[in-house]
Parts: C-alpha cells; sequence; structure tokens
C-alpha cells in the first residue's frame, strides 16, 4: 500500500521553525501589513470557496437528509459534547488553556476537499460527501463563534459586534459574491482547483506564522513544559480515535447507514477544517499572544487526521476493488 506524501503538513511544520528564527516580520509597520495581506487572503479564499459551491450539487446532496443531518450533529453536537465533559476538570489558567484550545478545535466545521477525496478513494458517497462539507463551512460561520463565546473572555472585543463585522466583511460576503458569480466564472473555478486549493493553504501558512510569531515574541512556549505538550499529542489522537468509534457504532448499528454513506459519514463527521480554524481564531482569539497555543491541536489534529484516514481510506477502497472483482 502506496501513501501519498502530504507536503503541506512539511510547510506547516516549517512556518512553524521561520516563526520562531523571524518573528519580527509581524511587527512590520505596526502589524497592519501582514494583517492586510491575511485579511485579503482570506476574503478571496471564502470568495473563491463559494464560486466552487454548485447549485445543482447542493440540490441533488439535499434529498440524503437523513446522513446530513447526523455528518452536522458529529461535527458540531458530538465533538463539543465530548469536550464538555472534560470542563469540569478545568481549575487552573493552564488547564483552562489546555481546554479552550480543544473546544475551539471542536467548535470547527468538517473539511471540504480532503473529505471529498479520502471518501472518493474509500468508494464511499461522494455526492453526500461534497454537500456536507460544503454546508459545515458555512454553518460553522453561525454555529463556532456561538459554541465559543460562552467560554471565550473576549476582552474589548464584542463578539457580536467587532467579530461578526470582520467575519461578515472576509467571510461572509466573499461567499456570497462568489455564489452570485458561479453561474458564469463556476466552471473556471472548476477548472483551476487546484491551484485555488493551493493559494488556500498559502493564506492557512500565513495565518500559522502569523501566528507563532506574536507568541514567539511574547515567550509564550517558555511558559509550558514537555508534560504539557505530550499530553496535548496524547488527548488529540484519543480524542479523534473516540470520535471515529463512536461514528462507526452509531452509523452502522444505530442509524444502519450502506457501506457508501458509512464512509461518508465516517470521514466527513470525524475530520475538522485548518483553513476555518486558522480564520476563525483570526477573530476569536483577537490580539491574544496565545494565538498559537490555541491553533496548536489544531495543526496536530488536521495531521493526524490526513495519515490515519488516508490508510483506512485506501483499505475501504482496496477491499471494495476485491470485492467486485470477486463478484465478476
Amino acid at each position: 500500500m502506496k501513501l501519498k506524501f502530504d507536503g503541506f503538513i512539511i510547510a506547516l511544520i516549517a512556518m512553524i521553525i521561520l516563526a520562531y528564527i523571524y518573528p519580527n516580520v509581524v511587527e512590520f509597520l505596526d502589524g497592519k501589513f501582514l494583517d492586510g495581506i491575511i485579511s485579503v487572503g482570506v476574503a478571496l479564499v471564502f470568495f473563491f470557496y463559494g464560486l466552487k459551491l454548485s447549485f445543482d450539487e447542493v440540490k441533488q446532496g439535499m434529498k440524503n437528509w437523513k446522513l446530513h443531518l447526523s455528518v452536522q450533529f458529529f461535527t458540531f453536537g458530538l465533538f463539543p459534547l465530548l469536550v464538555l465533559l472534560f470542563r469540569p476538570l478545568v481549575h487552573t489558567e493552564t488547564q483552562e488553556q489546555f481546554w479552550l484550545s480543544f473546544y475551539f478545535l471542536a467548535a470547527l466545521p468538517s473539511t471540504v476537499t480532503s473529505s471529498v477525496v479520502m471518501v472518493s478513494i474509500a468508494k464511499g458517497n461522494v455526492p453526500a460527501a461534497i454537500f456536507n462539507a460544503s454546508i459545515s463551512g458555512l454553518i460553522g460561520v453561525a454555529v463556532t463563534p456561538l459554541l465559543m463565546h460562552f467560554f471565550l473572555e473576549v476582552g474589548e472585543v464584542n463578539v457580536f459586534g467587532e467579530l461578526y463585522l470582520g467575519l461578515l466583511f472576509e467571510v461572509i460576503l466573499p461567499v456570497i459574491l462568489g455564489l452570485l458569480i458561479q453561474p458564469y466564472w463556476g466552471k473556471w473555478a472548476h477548472k483551476y482547483g487546484k491551484a485555488l486549493s493551493n493559494f488556500d493553504k498559502g493564506v492557512v501558512l500565513l495565518i500559522v506564522y502569523s501566528s507563532f510569531s506574536e507568541s514567539f515574541l511574547n515567550d509564550i512556549f517558555n511558559t509550558i513544559g514537555t508534560t504539557y505538550l505530550a499530553t496535548l499529542f496524547i488527548s488529540v489522537i484519543v480524542l479523534f480515535f473516540t470520535v471515529y468509534l463512536i461514528i462507526l457504532l452509531l452509523v452502522r448499528y444505530v442509524l444502519k447507514f450502506n457501506r457508501e454513506d458509512r464512509i461518508s459519514a465516517l470521514f466527513c463527521g470525524s475530520k475538522k477544517s485548518l483553513t476555518h480554524g486558522s480564520v476563525f481564531s483570526k477573530f476569536l482569539f483577537a490580539n491574544n499572544p496565545k494565538l498559537g497555543l490555541f491553533i496548536l491541536p489544531l495543526m496536530i489534529y488536521h495531521a493526524f487526521q490526513i495519515f490515519v484516514v488516508t490508510i483506512i481510506a485506501q483499505r475501504l477502497g482496496n477491499q471494495k476493488d476485491e470485492r467486485m472483482l470477486t463478484n465478476k
């Protein structure tokens, strides 16, 4: 079995190293230069996101409502509920920071591109994956901040004021504009889908660099030890497998989905979007020097989910091929 090498994960690590060596770039023009580039980049990411959405695919996908409701519940219900179970164990500021970083991860929407690709490799329900991955991102714009504001100390930032105003101009309006232009430029967006995906990743890399630069400049990582990082890594892995196992049991024995729908529910419901997480963190943790720590579990989860789900998807796809050959 041959695994596909993911250069984006290496690029993420490179950005963290670059932020450690050259953190002062983020302070150029009082931080307005990099912030301006990121804001424009984010707006373009979501403009292209709207441009790639197909009304026909969304309309077709709405038919399988049981699957869609299940996936959105797993994404915005199951994940946060699991993390909320550990809230009573939080007593110190460090524990609060640790828990909140995982709750942020849990509140995020599912991935788009990787979910669809993995479902396709595993021979699952691809139209359903496209629908759920696309809708999840749109739902997340409203739901993620709402889930977060119950536990987030926003300081001078008004959650329903400055935060949503930022999301309106950099996320919601660009998506709407993309949707309006989709009938005319949609084919162009799909034709250059790979290039647009690389652009998305480039913006994420800039946000990661900016976030970690701020944290390194404020000497945040020296306040945590190896125990904190080791616990974080283990917790990410445990969270992934716990969610994956619960979803597997639910779709197989409770919801009784067919093979294709089970795969779509598993892959879409257990994944989290680094793109949306990077963008949302810019607003939710505005001016917070510990931003790098808050997105660290998300970055680890992103890398781990790609590695594990790729292996699972390839095995499921091979099993499907073997069955088809046997039937012949």
